[in-house]
């Protein structure tokens, strides 16, 4: 269930005279079609002539490729092509995924297809393209690569040792970008206090593990010289931009499609190698070519996340004050970094996150990127968040049970307080504004805390063991160009919308931000209807096309409301304005005593009905005549908007999970899971809460079940949904959710992001139920996956 809002209204913008939809929850619209079945994916569309390609991976870690033999699969029924990096080379350039501000970042130029040396289990080697899917499959077993094995760097801790072999030599060592950050008086405050706390936190590989796997369709038209790639993507503009620059075409001359997307979760916001290899193959055959990966190479070829280990200590004194944190980090990315964002991001967001909610003024921190020979990582779901919310909350908790204080009362004597702000972070990040403390007061009256610790203790002397893991949190969203753009890279941080008046008074918008389960068309419906003065029913939206919106960033750092959705208010808003226009022309009364109120023109004093919207679309499109000759009117209106206050717009909010630990076995019962969050403005309550609640289930699965298991020669040993676990229904608890609002002031809209707060703050309480629940023992874990064995060996069993 979810609670009542608590709002801050001093700091609401009136947005309507008649606001009907933002902050309520009507029925998202594309609901009806999809639980019918009538989404349209990318593996639903067929194009005349379409082939369909698949690709030769690499079996193993790393290798040279000594000779490549497609006789006999060329000889094969339906078999089109088969093609290899040096093919594919001539016409798609090579790239390097590094960003000009993430100093001396390196990384080794990358190909489509492996050149001469596979550098992971899973990089595309060979592709082969069929009349049909099935026979390309079947070509595939007629391929003969052979290859010479070479050393892989599979350990992070030794890559970057002078015995361990260099994946590129060129680059002189394994070192992916480093960065070192010391707010100064950290020894001294270490010096000082009562206690010092200290541990290694790891966390294990994951992966995204989306219901519909990646997949495209690239149709190069080569009469127009025309390239349309139906796409199951993030940001549409970024690849129609990638596209162009690889294959050198005008960036006109390219359109991106993304219609319906089964998930996403920042697996799809990469350019991938087969993205191109796949365009490269419909450039040299002329025709459509469709790739749609398989659950098995998906794990090896999507990219994986949160491989971390953290040294970390804190500095407390026995009165609750924290002085000071230090971490050290290092995390292994995969041979290349990923294009364009790069695999240097989710460390950088550690270094940045760490003790992020805390008043200390004392921090020093410390990061490796390393290269090694498994699958390229980069941005998941929440990129930072859950590694630097387990390091700090895992801390904060050590120090509490140090000094004999209670969990939420240590943060409450630490948090920044509610009035500070705006204000900065101790790592130097700006906060606009936050609201700790009244989360965390939130949390203790939802979750009845008092009594929650006194059915607890009266069970522990029954011998059942129950623990209540807090984690305060806050989470980077509505970006600015800071996080791409000074960098390079060409990832927009604006995005627009156009609202157009259709002859029927409906109203179309198309939002350059698009939709993947999330509910953005339904925001988008929303914010329009309103700003505009219409019924939701009249509203129809429109993403993910290249050709038909206008340019953004897409759907990615939890800004589809806060940027995507202001786009939507400042075009509804001024076409209503427009409107109002058109429509004093048409009935001769001035501007300033008419109004568009739920579908109608109505006289502002009186509140009389004077016409219909759809009347006065009539009249504009269709009876021109009628108009002085001097007046236009203007019924599609584009606006854009980019964040620009702030480097990002923080959120924040606070999680307890309640968990139950059996001392023999080692299992988990997860119990009940609270979550407040405080997003700013809520649109649409209903679909914060199911985001926030899928974001905490995910987390949920990399704290308790998800790891990509690898061997000694880098070779995932769980790449399949038998093996590799990820949350299912009856093993998660009911989560309850309740918000408070603290809107930004940056936009009229007030929004901030939803999207991966319940990502990040999830990993952390949940670890902090577990050892609240083993401390009777005396025994913690902090590696995660938290599985029952390694609870076991914590309580010294195994």
């Amino acid at each position: 269930m979810s609670k009542v809002i608590e709002s801050k209204p001093e700091a609401l913008h009136d947005l309507s005279a008649d606001p009907r939809y933002i902050g309520h929850s009507p029925a998202r619209p594309s609901a009806r079609r999809l639980v019918q079945g009538q989404g349209c994916y990318v593996d639903d569309i067929e194009l005349p002539r379409m082939a369909h390609v698949v690709y030769w991976r690499s079996p193993v870690a790393h290798c040279r490729i000594t000779r490549i033999n497609a006789d006999f699969a060329r000889r094969m029924p339906g078999v089109l092509l088969v093609a290899d990096g040096a093919d594919l080379a001539k016409i798609c350039k090579p790239w390097v995924a590094t960003l000009g501000h993430l100093t001396n970042m390196k990384s080794a130029p990358q190909y489509p297809l492996a050149m001469g040396r596979a550098h992971w289990q899973g990089e595309p080697v060979v592709a082969l393209v069929a009349e049909t899917r099935a026979q390309a499959e079947d070509a595939l077993q007629y391929l003969q690569v052979e290859w010479d094995l070479l050393p892989a760097v599979v350990d992070m801790e030794t890559a970057l040792d002078p015995a361990t072999p260099l994946i590129h030599p060129e680059l002189g060592d394994n070192l992916c970008f480093t960065r070192s950050l010391d707010t100064g008086g950290v020894d001294d405050a270490f010096a000082e206090a009562d206690h010092v706390l200290k541990t290694t936190f790891e966390f294990g590989r994951h992966t995204g593990v989306t219901l519909e796997p990646r997949c495209q369709i690239a149709d190069w038209a080569s009469a127009e010289q025309r390239l349309t790639v139906y796409h199951s993507q993030q940001a549409p503009h970024m690849m129609q931009d990638l596209y162009s620059r690889q294959f050198g075409i005008a960036e006109s001359s390219v359109r991106v499609i993304c219609n319906d997307v089964g998930g996403s979760f920042g697996i799809k916001v990469h350019a991938y190698p087969d993205d191109f290899a796949t365009v490269a193959l419909s450039m040299l055959l002329g025709r459509p070519v469709k790739f749609v990966a398989d659950r098995l190479e998906s794990f090896t070829s999507d990219i994986h996340a949160r491989h971390h280990r953290v040294h970390a200590r804190i500095a407390v004194n026995n009165d609750g004050e924290i002085r000071a944190f230090e971490m050290d980090d290092l995390t292994g990315i995969g041979p290349f970094s990923m294009f364009p964002r790069t695999s240097a991001i989710e460390g950088n967001q550690v270094v940045n996150l760490v003790g992020g909610p805390y008043k200390h003024q004392h921090y020093r921190a410390k990061l490796n990127v390393v290269f090694q020979n498994k699958t390229p990582t980069c941005q998941y779901r929440g990129v930072g968040h859950p590694i630097a919310c387990a390091v700090t909350e895992g801390l904060v908790d050590q120090a509490a049970r140090a000094i004999g204080m209670d969990p939420i009362e240590i943060r409450r004597r630490n948090v920044i307080p509610d009035d500070a702000y705006p204000c900065a972070g101790i790592s130097g990040i700006k906060f606009e504004g936050l609201s700790h403390e009244a989360c965390l007061a939130r949390l203790e009256a939802l979750m009845d805390y008092p009594a929650l610790r006194a059915e607890q203790e009266a069970l522990r002397k029954k011998g059942i063991y129950r623990g209540i893991g807090i984690a305060a949190l806050i989470e980077l969203t509505n970006p600015s160009a800071a996080f791409y753009g000074v960098g390079g890279a060409r990832i927009a941080s604006q995005d627009g919308a156009t609202a157009r008046l259709d002859p029927n008074g409906g109203v179309t918008v198309m939002v350059s931000v698009g939709e993947q389960g999330q509910g953005n068309d339904a925001i988008y419906t929303q914010i329009a209807a309103d700003a505009v003065g219409v019924d939701m029913a009249q509203v129809r939206v429109v993403t993910g096309d290249t050709a038909v919106t206008p340019y953004g960033g897409g759907t990615w750092a939890s800004r589809g409301a806060g940027i995507g959705g202001e786009a939507v208010l400042l075009a509804g808003e001024a076409l209503r304005a427009n409107m109002v226009k058109l429509a004093s022309v048409i009935l001769k009364r001035e501007v300033q005593t008419l109004d568009i109120y739920r579908g109608s023109v109505i006289d502002i004093a009186s509140r009389e009905v004077l016409s219909s919207v759809a009347e006065i679309g009539r009249v504009a499109y269709f009876r021109s005549d009628l108009l002085p000759k001097d007046f236009t009117p203007e019924l599609s209106v584009t606006r854009h908007y980019a964040q620009r206050d702030y480097p990002f717009i923080f959120t924040n909010g606070v999680q307890a999970s309640y968990v139950e630990v059996d001392p023999d076995t080692g299992f988990v019962k997860l119990l009940k899971h609270w979550a407040v969050e405080d997003c700013g403005r809520v649109i649409n309550p209903r679909l914060v809460d199911e985001q926030i609640r899928g974001a905490i289930v995910q987390g949920i699965g990399g704290a308790l079940l998800e790891e990509c298991l690898y061997d000694d020669q880098g070779l995932m040993l769980n790449a399949n949904m038998a093996d590799y676990l990820v949350p299912m229904c009856a093993e998660m608890p009911d989560i309850e959710v309740a918000h408070i609002e603290t809107p930004t002031r940056s936009s009229k809209l007030g929004a901030k992001g939803a999207g991966e707060a319940g990502t990040a703050g999830a990993p952390a309480a949940v670890m902090n139920a577990i050892n609240d629940a083993l401390s009777p023992f005396g025994a913690a874990v902090t590696s995660q996956p938290l599985t029952p064995e390694k609870i076991l060996r914590a309580l010294g069993k195994v």
